[in-house]
């Protein structure tokens, strides 16, 4: 299954967004800034990364209810559905 080009875009988007909060990371532990600001701002990664990934689930499950075969559908719908646990 293959990820929409629009889901492409904005899944992009947010993963660049990410690296540069990662970026920002590593720039406060290498200058030594306070643990609860690193802890905050990785929090904050961690979220981004998950809203992306739920955004790449959201569209395939999106793609599997557009199938007319239900076993295709549902063995589709299975699929996403472990993609998703394995983000939770």
């Amino acid at each position: 299954m293959q990820v929409e080009s629009e889901t492409v875009a904005e899944v992009t988007k947010r993963l660049r967004r990410a690296e540069g909060q990662i970026r920002g990371v590593i720039a406060m532990l290498e200058s030594g800034r306070d643990c609860a600001e690193v802890v905050t701002q990785l929090a904050a990664v961690s979220r981004a990364l998950d809203r992306a990934g739920y955004k790449v689930i959201a569209s395939g499950l999106q793609q599997c209810m557009d199938s007319d075969d239900p076993e295709q559908r549902a063995a589709n719908v299975a699929k996403m559905e472990k993609l998703f646990l394995s983000l939770a």
